[in-house]
């Protein structure tokens, strides 16, 4: 089966889509730079940090650093120590610390992209047709409207929800490294990887989805482009400058489940900064792990415990191979729950595990894009 160009992936996708996959000129233009993924979680003994950086070209570049970062800290939102662990193909990968694997394996992301793209296309319209916002900018859809947003989400050309990237195969550096090498500031983690190139920062990512799902999604391609490359060439300690454009389209997802306000952190007094404390944290956008925990069930898990939300205080949060990231993610910035508002996959094709190096599952058949 011929595999599909990264430009046909890009005519199927939209910004509000994939993890972080496709999202400007520059990797469009040569995908072995362009990181669609990262994950990081510890291991259940508590003995090391598990990281995983899929790279949506199927090979790897030799001129281009593949750098995972690891901020630690004694709470979240301070760190005080970091250590960069670099990778550089020279014949094989290798990495500056740490048991390497580098290769081809399943995608370990899954997705409904053209349900997700039928969503926000069709809220996109209603908003084009005069949806009123309020106040604070969030989109007044009637029920109606919302239930039609949220069922075309779970919905795959209007029968059940497929995965789209099922048999994709990126190519995948995996690091396990010891954690006493990365917590030197205290057990609190923040991670984030970047692809670069002569110490030009190229593609960054940290939690999945800001990149391609915050940044100006309504706007002209020329406007996200430029506001996502400047996204990628900083660093997530610039956090700043991307707020403003956030807070916009957190207020659109607030909108999706027809209820403005229950979006997670949403201060509905006064209007103007209902969605600020979500927008400050979404842009400083490091993956953070507690890593004195002893399991790991949740996306923002760290994030919630820090607000005061007792459940998540053991949970090290991070991002494990088998979390329902995009989903969670969804939930949170349309309802402020961890579930509820979904693309009807919660799985993937394949196991991944989260305790066998290399993780990663093997290739399994030809990507499809269903």
């Amino acid at each position: 089966m011929k595999r599909l160009t990264a430009l046909a992936l890009l005519a199927l996708c939209t910004c509000a889509l994939a993890s972080d996959h496709l999202d400007t000129p520059q990797v469009i233009a040569d995908p072995r730079i362009d990181i669609g993924d990262i994950y990081a979680w510890p291991s259940a003994d508590g003995l090391r940090l598990n990281l995983v950086m899929t790279i949506v070209g199927h090979s790897f570049a030799r001129d281009v650093d593949y750098i995972f970062h690891v901020d630690s800290g004694a709470r979240y939102g301070a760190t005080t120590a970091s250590v960069d662990i670099v990778c550089r193909l020279a014949g094989e990968m290798a990495c500056n610390t740490g048991r390497v694997f580098a290769g081809l394996r399943d995608d370990p992301f899954f997705n409904n992209v053209k349900g997700s793209r039928d969503a926000f296309n069709y809220a996109a319209a209603a908003l084009r047709a005069g949806v009123r916002r309020d106040q604070a900018g969030c989109p007044l859809f009637s029920v109606e409207q919302s239930r039609e947003i949220l069922e075309r989400w779970r919905r795959t050309d209007g029968g059940p929800a497929a995965n789209f990237l099922k048999g994709w195969t990126p190519a995948t550096i995996v690091v396990s490294v010891d954690l006493a090498q990365v917590n030197r500031g205290g057990p609190l983690l923040a991670v984030w990887a970047e692809t670069s190139i002569r110490d030009k920062r190229i593609d960054r990512m940290g939690r999945p989805l800001t990149g391609n799902a915050l940044l100006a999604p309504l706007e002209p391609d020329e406007i996200s482009d430029a506001l996502k490359m400047r996204y990628n060439e900083a660093t997530p300690y610039a956090a700043a400058e991307f707020v403003p454009e956030i807070e916009k389209s957190l207020a659109l997802y607030d909108g999706y489940d027809g209820q403005c306000g229950n979006q997670l952190m949403a201060d509905l007094q006064p209007p103007e900064r209902r969605y600020r404390r979500l927008a400050e944290l979404l842009a400083d956008d490091r993956l953070w792990i507690n890593s004195a925990a002893h399991g790991c069930t949740q996306l923002f898990a760290v994030e919630m415990a820090a607000a005061g939300d007792a459940r998540y205080r053991d949970d090290c949060g991070g991002r494990a191979l088998d979390y329902d990231a995009s989903n969670v993610y969804r939930s949170l910035l349309a309802a402020g729950a961890n579930a509820g508002v979904d693309d009807g996959v919660h799985a993937d094709d394949v196991v991944h595990s989260n305790e066998v190096f290399p993780y990663v599952a093997p290739p399994r058949g030809e990507y499809r894009g269903q």
